[in-house]
C-alpha cells in the first residue's frame, strides 16, 4: 500500500509539473510572408506583408514589412516593349528579399494583380496585354519566391478587395473580446464603405441598407462564419487620368481652334498637346465629328474660372440616363442610397490632402477652398507649391472639382452624409488598397468559420505528462497485484 500511494503521489506531482510547464513554455512563432504587386494605370507598387503562422486565420495579425514604388509608369505603357515591363519591377523584387530571410523565401506567395490600365489595354490590344504579363511573370519567376500568377483584376474584384482591406485592417468582421473570452462580431454600423480612385477607374462598394432589388453589381462573401452581400461597382475612363484626358478632348471638340481656354487650368499657364495622343487610349478613341483638325497640335490655356471648370466636368457624366431614379448614379447604373461610414483613399485622399482638407470640415468649406484654389495664377501657385510636381501642380483644380462631382451628383452624398467620408491612406500600420484584400483572399486567412479561442498547450509535453501518468498507475496496479 505505502508503494502504490507514493506511485500516485509522484503521478499527482508530474502532472502538476508538466501543466505548469505547458504554460510556461513559449516556442517563437513561425513569421510567414507575402507580396503583391498592384499594377495600376499610372504606377506599380509592391507591398511585402508578413504574419505569425500561429495566429494564422486571426483578425488583425497580418503588418506591412514594405511598400515599394516602381520606377516609370504603369506596366501597360511598355504595350511596344513588353520586356521592359518585367525589367521594371526587378528593383523592388531585390528590396523584397533584403527584408525576408533567404531560408523563406522560396515559401513566399507572391502575385501580381493589373487593374484599369492593363483592362484598357486589353480592350484596345488583348495581344499586346497578354504579352506584357507573359513578361512580367517571366521576370517574377526568375526570382526565388512561389509565384502564383499575373492577372487582370476584373473592376468588381478590386472594389471588393480594397473593402475587404478597409474592414480587416480595422477589426470591423470580427475582434477579441478580453471580457467575454471570446470572438465577437462588431455592430454591422463598424462596416465600412469604400472609395477608392486610380487613374482609369474609380470604384464604389458598401453595404445597402434593408433588401435590395435589382441588383446585378453584387459580391458575396462569407468571412467569419457570417455572410456579407455588399453592393460594388466599378467606372472604366473615370478614373482622374482619363478624365483629364476626356475632359481636354471635349474642350477641344467644342471649340475647333488651334488654341483653346481651359477653365481648369490656373492662368497664365497653358498646355500643347496633340490630338493623335487622344488615340492611345479607348477613353478617348471614340470618333468624334467634331474634331476637325486631324493629328494638329492644340495649345490649351487656363483661365482659372472655378464655375467655369465645375461646369466642364459635370459635361462628362450623363446625368441624363437615369432619368428621375434616384437608384442611380449616371450613364444609367443602378446604385442603392449611400448607407454608413466610408473611407476614400487612393487619388481620393491625394488630391484632398494637397488642398489641406480635412475631416470635419462642412461640405461649404470645401467648396470655398477648391474655389479659391481655383481663382489662382500659374506665378501664385509656383511659387507657393515650388516642390510639388510641375505637371501635376495645374491639374488639382480639376480633380478637386471632378471629385466633388463624383461623390455629390453620382453617388448622391449630401451635406449629411457628406460627414461619413474619412480621406485617409493608412490604417493601423498598413496602406489601403486592394492588395492586402487580394492576398487575405489568396491565401484563405480569412476563414469562412468564426475563431475559436482555444488555450494553446504544447503537445509533445502534454503527451509526456499524459504518458507517464499512464505509466505511473499501470506500474501501482502490478505494485498491488504482486
Amino acid at each position: 500500500n505505502a508503494i502504490v500511494g507514493a506511485l500516485v503521489a509522484l503521478s499527482i506531482i508530474a502532472l502538476v509539473l508538466s501543466l505548469v510547464k505547458i504554460e510556461d513554455v513559449t516556442l517563437p512563432p513561425t513569421v510567414k510572408y507575402g507580396m503583391v504587386f498592384d499594377a495600376g494605370s499610372s504606377h506599380t507598387s509592391l507591398f511585402v506583408y508578413e504574419w505569425d503562422s500561429d495566429k494564422e486565420n486571426d483578425t488583425g495579425v497580418v503588418s506591412q514589412t514594405l511598400s515599394c514604388d516602381v520606377q516609370g509608369q504603369g506596366i501597360s505603357s511598355y504595350a511596344n516593349d513588353p520586356p521592359k515591363a518585367g525589367d521594371s519591377l526587378r528593383e523592388c523584387l531585390d528590396k523584397a528579399l533584403k527584408v525576408i530571410p533567404a531560408a523563406k523565401q522560396r515559401d513566399v506567395p507572391a502575385y501580381l494583380g493589373a487593374t484599369a490600365g492593363m483592362r484598357l489595354l486589353r480592350e484596345q490590344n488583348s495581344s499586346a496585354a497578354d504579352q506584357v504579363l507573359a513578361e512580367v511573370a517571366k521576370t517574377m519567376r526568375e526570382y526565388p519566391m512561389a509565384f502564383k500568377g499575373a492577372r487582370i483584376l476584373t473592376g468588381e474584384e478590386e472594389g471588393a478587395y480594397g473593402w475587404i482591406t478597409i474592414n480587416y485592417l480595422l477589426d470591423s468582421f470580427t475582434k477579441y473580446s478580453p471580457k467575454a473570452h471570446t470572438w465577437v462580431r462588431p455592430e454591422a454600423a463598424n462596416i465600412f464603405g469604400a472609395l477608392d480612385l486610380g487613374g482609369a477607374s474609380t470604384q464604389i462598394s458598401f453595404m445597402p441598407k434593408g433588401s435590395v432589388i435589382n441588383w446585378n453589381e453584387a459580391s458575396k462573401f462569407t468571412l467569419y462564419g457570417y455572410n456579407y452581400n455588399i453592393y460594388t461597382h466599378s467606372y472604366l475612363c473615370y478614373g482622374q487620368n482619363e478624365m483629364l484626358k476626356r475632359l481636354a478632348k471635349e474642350l477641344i471638340a467644342v471649340r475647333g481652334e488651334l488654341a483653346v481656354d481651359h477653365p481648369c487650368y490656373p492662368k497664365d499657364y497653358s498646355e500643347t498637346v496633340s490630338l493623335s495622343s487622344f488615340r492611345t487610349s479607348p477613353c478617348t478613341n471614340r470618333s468624334d465629328p467634331r474634331l476637325t483638325l486631324g493629328d494638329r497640335n492644340v495649345t490649351l490655356e487656363g483661365r482659372g474660372n472655378a464655375s467655369g471648370c465645375l461646369a466642364a466636368v459635370k459635361k462628362l457624366f450623363n446625368f441624363s440616363a437615369c432619368g428621375q431614379s434616384q437608384d442611380c448614379t449616371f450613364d444609367g447604373v443602378y446604385q442603392p442610397p449611400v448607407s454608413g461610414q466610408f473611407i476614400a483613399f487612393s487619388a481620393f485622399y491625394y488630391n484632398f490632402k494637397f488642398l489641406n482638407l480635412t475631416e470635419g470640415q462642412s461640405l461649404a468649406a470645401v467648396r470655398e477652398t477648391i474655389e479659391h484654389f481655383c481663382t489662382r495664377s500659374w506665378e501664385d501657385l509656383s511659387s507657393r507649391y515650388p516642390k510639388e510636381n510641375p505637371e501635376r501642380l495645374p491639374k488639382y483644380c480639376a480633380n478637386a472639382n471632378y471629385i466633388l462631382t463624383l461623390l455629390l451628383d453620382a453617388y448622391k452624398f449630401n451635406e449629411t452624409s457628406w460627414n461619413n467620408i474619412f480621406f485617409q491612406m493608412k490604417a493601423g500600420n498598413a496602406d489601403i488598397g486592394w492588395t492586402l484584400g487580394y492576398m487575405l483572399n489568396l491565401t484563405n486567412m480569412i476563414p469562412a468559420e468564426a475563431p475559436v479561442w482555444v488555450k494553446g498547450h504544447v503537445p509533445s509535453l502534454w503527451a509526456a505528462a499524459v504518458t507517464f501518468i499512464i505509466l505511473t498507475f499501470a506500474l501501482g496496479l502490478a505494485a498491488l497485484l504482486l
